[in-house]
């Protein structure tokens, strides 16, 4: 029996080999024992799917959620499409995209009619590069926590022992240094530190009096709440909530579908004005 294949990034999203002419949308989350979580990422499959009319658009989870990208994999394969484009909605490409997403691409192919499947790049920085729409989907969440003038930032992510994980991290707390003319520190709510709170201590006691905290994750839960309440506790004046399914993460999914490039340029969007 032929394995399930990863093909080229640039392989369209429409073929002889789809339902329909149309290749569906298998979207891969992490998971949460938190069901705010999971309820974010059918969110994003919808607002996806909103955009593309027309494309199957199905949400699965690596862990404590239902259904797997295995079994979805597997679904679509059994209902006649003989491709697929898997997107990680992962802000890192650390264990879970190097291991977990082609195990569960490879699994998928022990059973069933054979399907080619594509796997795109995660969300955060692809080949060093961080999307504009990334930055414009966290400007967005800034503005919404209503932060009013700040002079400093902190990028606060879930946290990772992979190194170069962290330094793509650190690429995106760069660019939004550039973008909003303030330093922006990292940190995590696990695995690496420091933690939010020192952060935004660190921050202070270097002279700014107004930090913003800008969250680095893709829905809510346990990491975003403990974040949230040790920023508050060490004087941070907001905390942004999570992308879930911000407008421009939505075409910024999408431009992963397609194989495009990533967008050089942000789109201006009202939100927190940093103080000057």
């Amino acid at each position: 029996m032929r394995a399930a294949r990863l093909t080229s990034p640039t392989t369209t999203p429409t073929g002889p080999g789809a339902v329909g002419g149309v290749t569906p949308v298998v979207l891969v989350a992490h998971g949460s024992r938190d069901p705010r979580a999971a309820d974010a990422t059918r969110a994003l499959a919808r607002a996806v799917s909103a955009a593309r009319p027309g494309t199957p658009v199905r949400a699965s989870w690596l862990d404590h959620t239902e259904p797997g990208p295995t079994a979805v994999l597997r679904d679509l394969a059994l209902a006649g499409h003989r491709q697929a484009v898997l997107v990680p909605l992962l802000l890192t490409a650390a264990y879970h995209h190097r291991v977990d997403i082609p195990a569960a691409v490879a699994a998928a192919a022990q059973a069933g009619p054979p399907l080619a499947v594509r796997v795109t790049d995660v969300l955060g920085p692809a080949d060093g590069t961080v999307d504009a729409g990334l930055l414009g989907g966290l400007r967005r969440r800034l503005g919404e926590a209503h932060p009013g003038h700040f002079d400093g930032l902190v990028l606060a992510a879930a946290g990772t022992r992979d190194a170069r994980a962290r330094r793509s991290v650190g690429q995106v707390a760069d660019a939004l240094a550039v973008e909003f003319g303030v330093p922006c520190r990292v940190a995590y709510a696990s695995a690496a530190p420091p933690a939010a709170g020192v952060a935004v201590s660190r921050l202070r006691a270097a002279g700014a009096r107004r930090v913003a905290v800008c969250a680095y994750f893709l829905a809510p839960g346990l990491f975003h709440d403990a974040v949230a309440e040790a920023a508050r506790a060490a004087g941070a004046v907001s905390v942004a909530g999570p992308l879930t399914d911000a407008p421009e993460l939505v075409e910024l999914v999408l431009r992963r579908v397609d194989g495009r490039p990533c967008r050089p340029m942000v789109t201006p969007i009202p939100g927190p004005v940093p103080a000057r």
